[in-house]
């Protein structure tokens, strides 16, 4: 008790200089700082090494053991960028509840520190990992992403129907006429593209006017070739494009009204699309391997086209709003901790935070799938969990005052 008197007198000398109180400051600002870290980092070795343990089991001549790892190495920026809000609220917990059981917190209120500004103090840390969120989301995650798939290949033979890269139907034309109606339609699926021109496999099914089935084209690749104009207006605001590129190793099939076929494989071909490559490279990728801008480019396009993506938009607001769940969850955290540890201990406390991040992350995965099933609007889906959790973290804190 008498140690205590002298550290509340200290505190509240201290309380009372602008310059103290600022040596005040950084040390709640480190001790949330280290236990932030300290939580984000084992979250995510954790999930780091229970990943690369599931990949053993996927082991085979053609997927070795350090190719595993290398998947692994490749996915982790994504395990990472996954687990800082939780890691965040944990480590808040953990640093304020280690001030709490020294009964520092105790100090600093008695000396006429309020509670709210120990929870800007606490912020200012967590900001550190909003702009570390969106550093690895902007600029790490696309690239790394894109190799741990191009690695994570292995049961891709396995599976009958796939539903990557980009699929679209186009009107067919008759090339040895100038008729403005179309004769058909062209089914065309375009595995992947690289920001280049670059594109992988090509398959592209032509169809009569009934629907028939007339030639089935398959080419490995593809290369970016040239631009035509096609038309344009007269103030020169505005043309329209055609987008040219050469595809390589063509096989094509050719069926006859007679049910009879023939197979014929050339070294080229030609493949049109209205699009430019950079577009094609963010229509043959998943939302989640774009970044912040490039779904936004993404979005612009397809409402450019028309059409709407809910998966990339719910990407898009997920990962522009990430800063606001982070910031959220601290704020519930502090609201953990503050009140006496007599009627709850710390090991419950960081339990319940836990739970809480865990439940949080779960709610957001939920209302995701309720947006795509609904259509709803996924901005107001990825921002109603925010703000319940920052409402709730406000009126648990206003108990406590």
């Amino acid at each position: 008790m008498r140690s205590l008197s002298t550290s509340k007198n200290k505190t509240l000398t201290l309380a009372k200089k602008p310059n103290n109180l600022k040596v005040l400051s950084r040390y709640v600002k480190l001790n949330a700082l280290l236990a932030i870290v300290a939580a984000v980092v084992g979250l995510w070795a954790l999930q780091v090494l229970f990943s690369y343990l599931s990949e053993l089991d996927s082991l085979s001549d053609s997927y070795t053991m350090s190719e595993a790892l290398k998947y692994i190495f490749y996915r982790s920026p994504y395990f990472l960028e996954e687990f800082i809000p939780t890691g965040a609220l944990l480590g808040a917990v953990v640093g304020l509840g280690l001030l709490a059981n020294k009964s520092e917190l105790v100090v600093m209120r008695a000396s006429g520190v309020s509670v709210y500004r120990i929870v800007g103090w606490v912020l200012q840390p967590a900001l550190i990992f909003v702009i570390l969120a969106l550093i690895i989301n902007q600029f790490i995650l696309p690239t790394t992403n894109q190799l741990a798939n191009e690695i994570d290949n292995k049961d891709n033979s396995a599976l009958i129907t796939s539903v990557r890269g980009y699929w679209t139907m186009q009107p067919s034309f008759d090339s040895t006429a100038n008729a403005a109606e179309p004769n058909g339609s062209d089914i065309l699926y375009i595995d992947y593209a690289d920001v280049e021109g670059n594109i992988g496999e090509v398959k592209r099914w032509r169809l009569d006017k009934n629907g028939n089935l007339q030639t089935a084209i398959r080419a490995q690749g593809g290369k970016y070739t040239r631009r035509q104009l096609l038309s344009q207006t007269s103030d020169n605001t505005s043309a329209q494009y055609r987008y040219d590129w050469q595809l390589n190793n063509v096989t094509k099939l050719t069926i006859s009204q007679g049910a009879s076929s023939s197979q014929d494989s050339t070294a080229s071909d030609t493949l049109s699309l209205p699009f430019a490559p950079e577009s094609v490279y963010l229509l043959t990728r998943d939302a989640e391997d774009l970044s912040l801008t490039q779904l936004y480019e993404h979005r612009q396009f397809m409402r450019q086209q028309g059409k709407r993506s809910l998966t990339h938009e719910l990407a898009f607001w997920q990962k522009l709003l990430s800063p606001l769940s982070i910031l959220s969850l601290v704020i519930v955290a502090c609201s953990f901790v503050f009140g006496s540890l007599r009627t709850h201990s710390l090991g419950l406390r960081i339990v319940v935070a836990l739970l809480f991040g865990l439940l949080f992350s779960y709610i957001q995965d939920l209302v995701g799938f309720v947006s795509l099933a609904t259509g709803f609007s996924p901005f107001v889906m990825v921002l109603l969990p925010i703000i319940i959790s920052a409402v709730l973290g406000g009126y648990l804190l206003k108990r406590q005052m």
